[in-house]
């Protein structure tokens, strides 16, 4: 085993607060290796529900009187929450006002990528056709707020590990 393989077992602390929240257009044939288009990006100071359940399928067979037999069945993903968050622009606004609105139930892809404490990043999860579901403002009070978005809730349709590119070896040693 290499000096390299041996470091990625290592455990590093990881603080979660550390993300960022990408959201991209997938164009046209993204899915076959296309190109996506970014449209924004946000910080939030949580993350809730990067979670997929697989609802096993039982199959009593007969003649089997220890137990069932256990096969794959569908997959479901939970609602993702992403709360405290700021943007510099209202594109996720936009992009809730357009959906519930009923013109056109625009998808997106959001990367979550999670960050160590030098800032390199180490993690990344991706939600395919995410569909914005709540959308809730910050509250407005007089002794101010840099909260922009308090939370905003999304469905989607896929949950994926983003692979991420190793960080250089120079200058180390």
């Amino acid at each position: 085993m290499t000096d390299v393989q041996a470091n990625d077992n290592q455990l590093h602390p990881l603080h979660v607060f550390r993300f960022q929240v990408d959201f991209e257009e997938d164009l046209l044939g993204a899915e076959a290796g296309g190109q996506s288009q970014p449209l924004c990006s946000g910080a939030f100071a949580e993350c809730s529900g990067l979670e997929a359940t697989m609802e096993p399928k039982v199959i009593q067979e007969g003649g089997r009187n220890y137990g069932a037999a256990q096969r794959m069945g569908s997959v479901s993903f939970a609602t993702v929450v992403l709360k405290r968050g700021m943007t510099v622009n209202r594109h996720l606004w936009e992009w809730f006002k357009l959906v519930s609105n009923g013109a056109y139930a625009h998808r997106l892809s959001a990367t979550v990528t999670l960050s160590d404490n030098a800032g390199q990043q180490v993690l990344a999860w991706k939600l395919r056709r995410a569909l914005p579901v709540k959308f809730k403002t910050a509250d407005l009070n007089a002794r101010g707020s840099e909260v922009g978005v308090e939370e905003l809730h999304l469905v989607h349709e896929g949950l994926e590990a983003v692979e991420l590119p190793k960080p250089s070896q120079e200058g180390q040693q």
